[in-house]
């Protein structure tokens, strides 16, 4: 991927690494120069992202397995980072899961899962990353939401719910960090054509056609183009941009559609 951010010297951290728009922001940050630490649940999965990537790029990136659940990982994956690269200057704070119910069926154990990924995943991540950040003199944070964050859809009350609550997550970090030189802000973004969105249509339980349709641009994004805007986000180009949500959907969210 080309890109005009230079990362060189720079460490970055990408939760939720070993696919999708996590490997993407992984490849476009390596291709800006930066060394990078891959965290993820999937041990095999990040690993196998890591020795391929290392062979275009040696000594670039490296993985480490465990959950943002965990503050004690989160803090292990920050500690990483700084063994790896010196320091930690960037954060994509990107690891989530789906899960779409019926309100009235949705039971406790998947609300409690959603809330626990999307949401005190994204912050015990943050938060660990604020403190290395606040001691180094500065640094970057990005976390990934949802157009589903700032609008709503139906059967999905705790992925909305929980995103919802990153966007307000990054507002408030950005504003009790900013005299830390810390910036946070956030990705939102719409649907994405990624091997999970393939394998769902496959499997009939996702609608292309509708979805290319109901997109205004009339398409779905592509992983790299959500990476490219975390790229500026986490970049000194926008240096005076903080607390705010970056929403990547094709016009999806400004679109009354009846």
């Amino acid at each position: 991927m080309t890109t005009t951010f230079d990362f060189s010297g720079r460490t970055a951290l990408v939760t939720g690494a070993a696919s999708g728009l996590g490997l993407a922001m992984v490849r476009a940050f390596v291709g800006a120069g930066a060394k990078v630490v891959l965290f993820d649940l999937d041990e095999d999965s990040v690993r196998a992202a890591t020795d391929t990537l290392n062979a275009d790029h040696p000594g670039r990136v490296t993985a480490l397995a465990g959950s943002v659940t965990d503050p004690a990982a989160a803090s292990a994956a920050c500690e990483a980072a700084v063994d790896f690269g010196g320091r930690l200057d960037v954060v994509m704070n990107n690891a989530g899961i789906s899960g779409n119910a019926p309100s009235l069926e949705l039971d406790e154990a998947t609300w409690r899962r959603a809330i626990d990924v999307n949401l005190s995943g994204a912050f015990f991540v943050a938060q660990a990353a604020g403190r290395v950040m606040a001691e180094q003199g500065g640094g970057g944070i990005v976390n990934t939401a949802s157009m589903y964050g700032v609008v709503a859809a139906p059967e999905r009350a705790a992925y909305c719910a929980a995103k919802a609550g990153v966007v307000a997550l990054t507002k408030v970090l950005a504003i009790e960090w900013a005299d830390r030189n810390i910036r946070v802000n956030a990705i939102a973004p719409g649907y994405v054509r990624t091997a999970l969105t393939e394998t769902l249509a496959i499997q009939g339980r996702l609608d292309l056609g509708a979805l290319n349709a109901r997109v205004p641009a009339g398409r779905l994004g592509t992983p790299e183009e959500i990476a490219a805007a975390s790229l500026f986000l986490a970049s000194d180009t926008s240096s005076y941009v903080t607390g705010q949500t970056l929403v990547a959907d094709g016009g999806w969210s400004s679109y009354s559609y009846l």
